[in-house]
């Protein structure tokens, strides 16, 4: 389950269950108890449905009617550094132990 779309494509996983929810509330909306059992049955059953590998289900939840949950969560800024495709390094000595201990196993991630 992710409320985080990009990074969890980036990740590449199997499979993935998108809830569009700020940051911190993967599962629900805090003392709503009902609604966060309809969303973890919704994303359990994405086992059942979701059959090629690196597929996401959207979740049909919405946090509020208006988005503007959204827009007070970039006001801000977006601070985090960029994404990339290929591991990055402090520095060269950093950069040659990482290829003595051979291939990560998700270079991605």
């Amino acid at each position: 389950m992710t409320s985080a779309r990009d990074i969890t494509l980036a990740c590449n996983p199997p499979r993935a269950a998108f809830l569009d929810f700020p940051l911190g509330h993967t599962t629900g909306k805090p003392h709503a108890p009902d609604l966060q059992r309809r969303i973890l049955v919704d994303a359990l059953s994405s086992f059942e449905t979701l059959t090629v590998p690196g597929s996401m289900k959207e979740l049909p939840f919405r946090w509020s009617e208006e988005e503007e949950w959204k827009a007070m969560a970039f006001a801000d800024g977006d601070d985090r550094t960029p994404r990339h495709d290929t591991p990055q390094f402090q520095d060269e000595e950093d950069r040659r132990r990482a290829e003595v201990g051979g291939s990560p196993s998700l270079p991605f991630c």
